[in-house]
């Protein structure tokens, strides 16, 4: 026993599952930046520093953030303006901060921030959620940061955080009636989007975020085709590494990597260096271990002593499966080019970090999990 946790329930399966795909995007990371050391070692650094927050973090009574729970809601509220105030410009976005020598993109915190105080919301106010005023409430309590991270402007983030807090509420218990009449009224609102987005129409969207949309979907060959260049370049070189890759760190010329098609080789299309070096059965175990990850957090959920636990635990896994599905999605042509990295994989030390941190309190909820189960 320590801290009064019974070890013999700590979830070892998710340090293993995290730390595969670390490597993996370790090996990866320094493929994609001509095999330069330092990038590698930065990389490794950030890997040793993060799991040892998350065995830390795995210690902490995930109840014990409850009481901060406003301050944590504060605090990400906070950043997300300071961005917009005072943040780093880079291709016409604003989602960096300056704090010293080091550069963080606060939503990527967030994203934990927010499932820490929303499960505790969700689970105080579970009696009355299908109620038409509680309904109200979370709506303005999620709808002010989703509009924060979108005029950084961060679409593809908001869109995770939405599925994220979506997904928590149905682990919360969400009427079907609410679902359903979400489905009856989002979808035709989603085909209307598009044909508004076909002429120009949509105030609030961006226009390259509306010529990353119409690209993927509508005269890809034709009037956007230089949109879909990078995804284009993206699926040839999955392709080209057929059953078993060209191999890590190869010189070949006929290699989309190393002839410099590819750009954000090391964060947005890193699943595409997985393709083209370890091949179909690369992109397998990538995928296999990003399965058995969001599984063991499922499990861990449905196995947490109380509702609080369970929800914390769905939006991780939430957060997990969608923001993997789509990365992996922008690389083989799926989805519009959206700037999201894949967990745990990508180059950058923000994202590495807070999906660490997310590992750690789910770890914690494994510790104690149903009395009766133990």
């Amino acid at each position: 026993m320590l801290f009064d946790y019974n070890l013999r329930n700590y979830h070892l399966r998710l340090i293993l599952y995290t730390t595969a795909l670390s490597i993996i995007g370790i090996m990866a990371i320094r493929s994609a930046s001509s095999q330069d050391a330092s990038v590698a070692v930065k990389q490794i650094i950030g890997v040793v520093v993060s799991v040892t927050i998350c065995i830390i973090i795995s210690m902490i009574d995930y109840h014990w953030f409850n009481r901060f729970s406003w301050a944590i809601y504060g605090v990400c509220i906070a950043f997300l303006i300071l961005v917009l105030i005072r943040g780093r410009s880079t291709n016409g976005a604003t989602r960096w901060l300056k704090v010293g020598p080091i550069s963080i993109q606060p939503s990527e915190f967030v994203k934990i921030g927010l499932i820490l105080f929303m499960a505790w919301y969700l689970a105080k106010y579970m009696d009355t959620l299908n109620r038409s005023v509680t309904i109200l409430r979370i709506a303005a309590l999620a709808g002010l940061p989703l509009i924060l991270v979108y005029l950084q402007p961060n679409l593809s983030t908001t869109i995770i955080i939405a599925v994220v807090i979506f997904s928590m509420l149905f682990a919360a218990g969400l009427s079907y009636r609410w679902i359903l009449g979400t489905l009856a009224f989002g979808l035709p609102s989603i085909s209307a989007l598009l044909y508004l987005a076909l002429h120009g129409l949509i105030p609030f969207l961006k226009q390259y975020q509306a010529e990353r949309i119409l690209a993927r979907f509508f005269n890809s060959d034709n009037q956007y085709a230089d949109l879909n260049r990078q995804q284009n370049n993206s699926i040839m070189a999955i392709g080209s590494g057929k059953l078993t890759g060209k191999g890590l760190f190869n010189n070949t010329l006929a290699s989309v990597k190393n002839g410099n098609f590819l750009s954000e080789e090391r964060t947005d299309f890193i699943f595409a260096i997985i393709g083209e070096e370890l091949g179909f059965i690369g992109c397998s175990v990538v995928i296999l271990l990003y399965a058995f990850l969001v599984f063991e957090c499922l499990w861990i959920g449905a196995h947490a002593k109380d509702v609080e636990g369970r929800i914390i635990a769905t939006g991780m896994a939430a957060l997990i499966a969608f923001q993997s599905f789509a990365n992996i999605a922008v690389a083989t042509g799926i989805f519009p080019n959206t700037g999201l990295p894949l967990p745990f994989i990508s180059s950058g030390l923000t994202s590495l970090m807070s999906m660490f941190i997310g590992v750690g309190i789910i770890l914690n909820i494994g510790l104690q999990k149903d009395t009766e189960e133990q």
